[in-house]
């Protein structure tokens, strides 16, 4: 791809670029790419305003440009709380009992998707190539295309895509589906999520399916499956050099011999933690002889605070993970450790090394890159065990893991039990096949891939008119 394009991203919000390593999640994917090309970061600053004026706010920050807007309370409370948390995330995680549709919600919705345009329009140039990212933004290229841009516009959707049946309940999914063709390439995590979007277009939109071209509303677009990666290398030099490498140490002498089960995930509902803990329960009532033995320690970073159905959940919890130590708890060994904070990844990837067994079993993920992390954090002469979910995105990769039905809390316990107890051997075995699938599908191969799509997709045309 020539460097002569910029590379213009455009997400929720704008991530950390200085020390973007630390930072992990999107940032990775994105910061060196917009290196690579000269590019602009483009989000919603985080900062309340007192009024709806657009005013962008930029900042060149190692040869990038960040650019961003505020949003009014009521603008964050019905875009981001609101239609986007409250609404699309349960649904995208096939969760229609929490899903929460409020049409005066849906409206600021696509308002910000209207001020976002108006603002990035304004920053374009001829020739950029437009990576548009996540739920939040759907209708962002609809609204660019009304105001005349005609750049590249991609959008990867870093959720599942959920299948027919589901998105069917939405009232707005034919508005939302409709806002999709706007785009030039339609990206998703896994060949799954790109079928059940294909189907959704032929059964529903009466649209047409061949190969990777997608036609629906009169409008063409390239559809992929481009599962997202991590850095593998620089994340095992994580764990291997300080201060990964001094937190390993460090937990091995509190751990005194027991074996560790790590989880870490965003407080969220979607992540299986409740059910989590009742496998880690199982475990422990079937397995006495772990007693004293073994501990769960589980990070859990508080998310969305603002929405009830999280508050709920996190005292669920809590309320489960002190039932487990009540349980099974004596005086010189606690079965849970249950954490409420964000840890430093290079404190994670000591944590990581550290623990014979990890436990990534969300009930449906776009991805998971904790699954990854833990793996490339591993010592391949005596590494740990994933448990995996099959429900997650990475589970499509990452077969040698030990994959589980999270709604089975028996199966799980006993994936538990035969993690800690597997042969070295078979953990190397298992491990060198993983690392071998997470250093050829890393975060470079995500960005390379989508972004050569992107360039080699049509170009932007607009629909014709109805026939009279």
């Amino acid at each position: 791809m020539s460097r002569a394009r910029r590379l213009v991203a455009v997400s929720n919000r704008v991530g950390p670029v200085r020390n973007v390593a630390a930072a992990g999640g999107l940032a990775v994917g994105l910061v060196d790419a917009l290196r690579e090309h000269g590019g602009l970061w483009f989000g919603w600053s985080g900062r309340i305003a007192k009024n709806s004026r657009t005013v962008v706010h930029k900042e060149k920050i190692e040869g990038l440009t960040l650019a961003t807007i505020d949003l009014t309370q009521q603008e964050s409370d019905g875009f981001y709380n609101g239609f986007s948390n409250n609404c699309l995330w349960p649904l995208l995680h096939f969760r229609i009992d929490l899903t929460r549709f409020e049409r005066a919600q849906l409206e600021v919705y696509r308002r910000v998707n209207r001020r976002f345009a108006l603002a990035v329009r304004k920053l374009l140039k001829p020739d950029d190539l437009v990576w548009v990212h996540d739920f939040h933004l759907l209708p962002l290229a609809e609204e660019l295309r009304s105001l005349g841009a005609r750049q590249r516009i991609g959008f990867f959707l870093h959720t599942p895509f959920p299948p027919t049946e589901i998105l069917s309940t939405l009232p707005a999914q034919e508005e939302l589906m409709r806002a999709l063709f706007a785009y030039d390439l339609v990206g998703f995590q896994t060949p799954e999520d790109l079928g059940r979007f294909q189907e959704h277009v032929g059964w529903v939109l009466d649209g047409t399916v061949r190969g990777k071209s997608v036609t629906a509303f009169g409008r063409q677009l390239h559809a992929g499956a481009f599962p997202i990666g991590i850095d593998t290398e620089q994340f095992n030099r994580f764990a291997f050099s300080p201060p990964g490498s001094q937190e390993f140490a460090r937990m091995r002498r509190a751990l005194a011999g027991r074996d560790q089960f790590i989880g870490v995930d965003r407080l969220d509902y979607s992540k299986g933690l409740l059910r989590r803990m009742d496998a880690f329960g199982r475990y422990l009532e079937r397995h006495p002889d772990a007693h004293g033995k073994v501990i769960l320690l589980q990070v859990a970073p508080v998310s969305r605070s603002d929405v009830a159905s999280y508050r709920e959940f996190r005292d669920e919890l809590e309320r489960e993970a002190a039932g487990i130590n009540g349980r099974f708890g004596r005086f010189d060994w606690t079965p849970v450790h249950y954490l409420n904070r964000a840890l430093p990844r290079r404190t994670l990837a000591g944590l990581y090394r550290a623990s014979r067994v990890g436990i990534v079993t969300p009930m449906r993920d776009g991805m998971n890159l904790v699954a990854k992390e833990y793996v490339a954090a591993q010592d391949p002469a005596d590494p740990g065990v994933l448990v995996l979910s099959r429900f997650a995105g990475a589970a499509q990769q990452m077969t040698a893991a030990l994959l589980v039905n999270p709604y089975d809390g028996e199966e799980t316990a006993e994936a538990l039990h035969q993690a800690r107890t597997m042969r070295a051997s078979e953990r190397r075995r298992r491990h060198q096949t993983l690392m071998k699938r997470l250093r050829v599908f890393d975060v470079r191969r995500w960005r390379s891939d989508y972004l050569a799509a992107l360039a080699a997709a049509p170009a932007w045309r607009a629909p014709a008119p109805p026939a009279r």
